[in-house]
């Protein structure tokens, strides 16, 4: 897995490059120091999956996920972050991210998310995971949802987005499901186009935010 990492902060760069080179199977690519320097180093090295700070001057990681999201849909993103303020989850999820991670996570907590994102899944630091859901909640309390659940979506496809919601990466909804990793992106890439969005984050904000699965949600513990 090849992996950019994205930080102002040198001291912080130095340490994620040590710690994920620790890894067998985790190649750190390069680094940039800014959101501009970020999109530039994506272009040229295609990385598998860029950890990016959230506040940087110029162009702020969120901006250059959006930027990096909509030229490279392939390429993951991870925010890598002191702040878990909803104005950041939100920003961050609509911009394309598929993990939110607090700067003060366990080097395990951060090798499991890279690899759990890059394989598809998705991933939210629990106070900011508890934050989103409370938030879509409180929306449903009130805005009663009154959207039916697509009749385009079959019941494996229903199976398959309610994994998602649970933050399962592919691997995961194959044995959970009984099918294999490539019936599973079969299988999503059904759901998005039905849907019309763009990845699963999306997918699984829209079906909470419309009532379709709403879960009650215990994030499942770093082993």
């Amino acid at each position: 897995m090849r992996v950019l990492i994205v930080d102002d902060h040198q001291l912080v760069r130095d340490g994620l490059v040590r710690l994920l080179n620790l890894e067998p199977d985790i190649e750190v690519v390069g680094v940039a120091h800014s959101g501009e320097a970020a999109v530039q180093a994506v272009e040229r090295l295609q990385p598998d999956l860029v950890l990016m700070d959230i506040r940087m001057p110029g162009m702020d990681g969120i901006a250059a996920t959006r930027t990096i999201r909509a030229r490279w849909p392939a390429v993951e993103v991870v925010l890598l972050t002191l702040y878990d303020d909803e104005e950041y989850v939100y920003e961050g999820l609509a911009a394309g991210a598929s993990g939110y991670l607090m700067k003060d996570c366990t080097h395990e907590q951060l090798v499991e998310t890279v690899r759990n994102v890059a394989a598809g899944g998705a991933y939210l630091a629990p106070g900011a995971l508890r934050r989103v859901i409370a938030e879509f909640r409180a929306l449903r309390e009130r805005r009663p949802a009154t959207c039916p659940v697509p009749e385009s979506l079959s019941r494996r496809e229903l199976d398959v987005l309610g994994c998602v919601v649970r933050g399962l990466s592919n691997k995961q909804i194959g044995r959970q499901l009984h099918i294999d990793e490539t019936t599973v992106k079969t299988h999503l890439h059904r759901i998005f186009e039905k849907l019309g969005v763009r990845d699963r984050t999306q997918a699984a904000i829209l079906a909470i935010q419309q009532g379709w699965l709403v879960p009650d949600v215990q994030p499942e513990p770093t082993r």
